[in-house]
């Protein structure tokens, strides 16, 4: 497995069929059959502006990758692109959090510390770009990492998505 590096344009096929195999196998146990296809239909997906910001990285693996995940200097606080109605403004970095984005690791390399080490890369970018805080919207799966990484609950969210379907979530942060 090489290094992480930034996602493009032309990863976006292998970045959807990672967050399918990520969403539906480690979601397992925490939502319903119905609350993942639903959330795979309108939440998680490709953040096309995260991967133009540069923002946005994966962890190739020989069959596709093994992780992928990135930070945002935008509002948007989660989603991937069939979620947005508009523009995304960027945030004040000495008043607003940065925020983590779209964190997936594929079922086959799960708890190896790929999503630690993706999340440290990204806590040190947001930290550089001049941000002082980090804010996230934790899937029910994420929360055990994201509170071991010192994020803190913040809001407990229930999304109704379009189909009827509520999507429990966790709003969280931390300092940097």
């Amino acid at each position: 497995m090489t290094e992480l590096r930034p996602a493009t344009s032309a990863d976006i096929p292998a970045l959807q069929s990672l967050i399918d195999a990520s969403v539906r196998e480690l979601s397992r146990g925490y939502y319903t059959d119905a609350q993942i296809e639903s959330a795979l239909r309108y939440v998680f997906g490709p953040d096309t502006q995260l991967i133009a910001d540069g923002t946005y990285y994966v962890i190739p693996a020989p069959d596709g990758f093994a992780a992928s995940g990135g930070w945002s200097r935008r509002r948007t606080l989660f989603g991937g692109d069939q979620m947005k109605g508009g523009e995304d403004p960027l945030l004040d970095p000495e008043r607003e959090p940065a925020r983590i984005r779209a964190f997936y690791v594929h079922p086959a390399w799960a708890r190896r510390g790929l999503g630690r080490r993706m999340l440290e890369h990204c806590a040190a970018a947001a930290r550089t770009a001049g941000f002082h805080r980090l804010e996230l919207m934790a899937t029910l799966p994420g929360v055990p990492l994201y509170a071991v990484m010192g994020f803190m609950p913040l809001e407990e969210a229930h999304p109704v998505l379009p189909d009827g379907v509520e999507l429990p979530m966790l709003r969280m942060g931390r300092t940097l």
